[in-house]
């Protein structure tokens, strides 16, 4: 340094050490020369950095090594030489460096300091680290390395947490991971194969506490002398559960359209029994010989009805008959009912918030819902017990999420039916809801009753959700959005059976049916009660006899699904040019058969199928008198 500052009339060298580093500066002051010592802490860069960092001699000598440095090649490495097999690297270059674990590759990157000293940054080169405990032990990733074929050599803290194992090494992959139809043997062998690219499978962990599934990426690292496998792992539980919950979305859709579809077909076929019945019983007293029989018939069609009519409430295509309804006046008004279904050995007791707002809901569905829940909770009580209805007000000044659904803010009314039984064990309790799944024995439940309560519930607008313990009982609660109508609507149950009127009516009606049987039997109905009836298989077939001016026509009796152009479709095209005729719409559906098409009739009515006879010209008769 003394002779630099000679030549050059000043001169700065820093000297690094392990605990930091001094500067010196040398000035030349005519023939003396001036030293100064300017001593500073370590450099974070230099030291603390987890990258290895050296200082060398331009001839390769090593001066200095931070931590990494040392931890990566040792403490008695003196020469670059002993490191790397061609001598002092150059700049910017990938280098086969000598560890304490074995060779790796890295890149080099140098610096240059004065008085012919360097330094040399290694960083290692992630894809080809023969040895990776120490890159990945940290990392936030669920790591494995593993060998060729497929032990795991390590896992890192992040994949041991994932995976519920406090140590992995030694372990085979198809030990861990169960691959739910992919062989994992075979998968580590395409895997292994240098250049292949394989997809990430989704595997389920074995042994642990809860279902966990994770999503699995092999990739072969190309480090040497011996290549490895590393596995990079995801945590694909919640995917899978909402890939679950996907598949029955569909399969409960495609149940509630096959039970739609079946629904719509049965309704025809009953329509026609019915009501052929009704024609037979017309000619019939109860002291004839045929009429017992016709009376079953009849009963048989009707519970027939029930059951087709619990199809459609679980698809939520039913007719509802809304109104508003107070649920402590519903609820009293069926006590009697269902004191008589519960039987001696078990107690009901009802109880109600003071202040309760109305619901909206159909008041015959809403009492099949109640009665379902109570004849449950009674069977799940062979030795008797105490079964509460509750009903209280509840506002919810945040969304409810609960049960794979979100139950937006607002105030409701809930209805709450417990009971003291068996209880429901965790694995059923999330099929409770599913068409034909019951908890009873063979012969003792058709697995309807908790899906039609489901599906009415949903019709309506609210929300049913199941809690139970075994052997401490079951609460099914109700919510329903209240309703600040205070005057209730009324309304006629569909089902209601009238007494046939012996007044003859007089009108022409153009019946449009493309089932046969129901066509017959509404033609024969509507012709008894003096009506002139022209029928037409299709909506085609109608059109071409309205074309006809001079035939007068007074009301439109038509059929909603029909092969071609449907009902509404015809009837729209039709008022074009006969505004004043007036409509009574059926279907083996529900009115939501219109599907948007309704273009809101404003003479129109609903009768959904199966109807008898009195209802049939009962409808009609009220649509003549508007």
């Amino acid at each position: 340094m003394s002779q630099h500052a000679q030549d050059q009339g000043r001169f700065t060298e820093r000297l690094i050490g392990s605990t930091g580093h001094l500067d010196v500066h040398v000035q030349t002051l005519r023939n003396n020369q001036l030293w100064r010592f300017v001593l500073k802490d370590s450099n974070p860069s230099v030291e603390e950095h987890d990258i290895a960092m050296l200082t060398v001699a331009r001839k390769g000598t090593i001066l200095f090594m931070n931590q990494s440095a040392k931890a990566l090649i040792g403490k008695r490495i003196k020469s670059i030489e002993q490191l790397f097999a061609t001598g002092m690297p150059k700049n910017g270059t990938l280098q086969t460096l000598q560890t304490t674990d074995g060779v790796m590759r890295v890149r080099i990157d140098i610096q240059h300091l004065q008085a012919d000293r360097l330094h040399i940054i290694i960083t290692p080169v992630a894809d080809d680290i023969k040895n990776k405990n120490y890159a990945l032990k940290d990392l936030p990733i669920p790591l494995l390395q593993l060998s060729l074929n497929g032990t795991i050599e390590h896992a890192n803290t992040s994949a041991l947490t994932l995976l519920g194992y406090s140590n992995l090494k030694g372990y085979g992959l198809s030990e861990i991971f169960d691959g739910h139809g992919v062989l994992i043997d075979d998968w580590i062998e395409k895997a292994k194969e240098p250049h292949s690219t394989i997809d990430a499978e989704f595997l389920r962990v074995q042994g642990a506490k809860k279902e966990t599934f994770v999503q699995v990426a092999l990739k072969r690292i190309n480090s040497q002398p011996d290549p490895s496998l590393v596995a990079i792992l995801t945590d694909a539980t919640k995917l899978k559960s909402l890939e679950a919950q996907f598949v029955q979305s569909q399969k409960m859709q495609a149940i509630g359209q096959l039970a739609g579809g079946v629904a719509h077909d049965f309704n025809n076929l009953l329509t026609a029994i019915s009501g052929h019945c009704d024609l037979m019983l017309l000619r019939h007293d109860p002291g004839d010989q045929d009429y017992a029989d016709l009376m079953q018939v009849h009963q048989n069609s009707n519970r027939a009805a029930g059951l087709v009519s619990q199809l459609l409430a679980f698809s939520r295509k039913q007719t509802l008959q809304l109104e508003h309804l107070d649920l402590r006046n519903t609820l009293s008004d069926l006590t009697h009912l269902l004191n008589r279904l519960v039987g001696e050995t078990v107690t009901l007791t009802l109880t109600h918030d003071p202040v309760l707002r109305a619901v909206r809901a159909d008041k015959r569905q809403l009492e099949q819902v109640i009665m379902n829940l109570v004849v449950n909770a009674r069977d799940a009580m062979p030795d008797g017990g105490d079964i509460t209805i509750q009903t209280e007000s509840m506002t919810l000044s945040a969304p409810l999420k609960r049960d794979r659904v979100t139950v937006p803010v607002g105030d409701y009314i809930v209805v709450r039916v417990r009971d003291e039984g068996i209880g429901i064990d965790e694995e059923s309790l999330q099929k409770i809801f599913e068409p034909f799944y019951t908890t009873k024995r063979v012969g003792e439940g058709t697995g309807l009753g908790l899906s039609t309560a489901y599906g009415i519930v949903k019709q309506t607008g609210g929300f049913i959700f199941a809690d139970s313990r075994l052997g401490v009982g079951t609460c099914f609660s109700l919510l329903f959005p209240a309703s600040d109508q205070k005057d209730p609507i009324e309304t006629r149950s569909s089902y209601e059976r009238l007494a046939p009127s012996k007044e003859l009516c007089s009108g022409v009606v153009l019946l449009v049916e493309d089932e046969a049987p129901v066509r017959a039997f509404a033609t024969r109905a509507l012709s008894m009660r003096g009506f002139t009836v022209i029928e037409a298989e299709s909506a085609e077939k109608a059109l071409e006899l309205l074309e006809d001016t001079a035939l007068h026509v007074d009301v439109f009796v038509t059929d909603v699904v029909m092969p071609g152009m449907d009902g509404p479709t015809w009837v729209q095209e039709a008022l074009i040019a006969r505004p004043n005729v007036n409509v009574v719409f059926v279907s083996g559906y529900a009115e939501g058969a219109f599907q948007g098409k309704n273009p809101k009739f404003l003479k129109s009515v609903f009768l959904p199928k199966p109807f008898s006879l009195a209802e049939l010209t009962s409808t009609v008769q009220g649509q003549l008198d508007v």
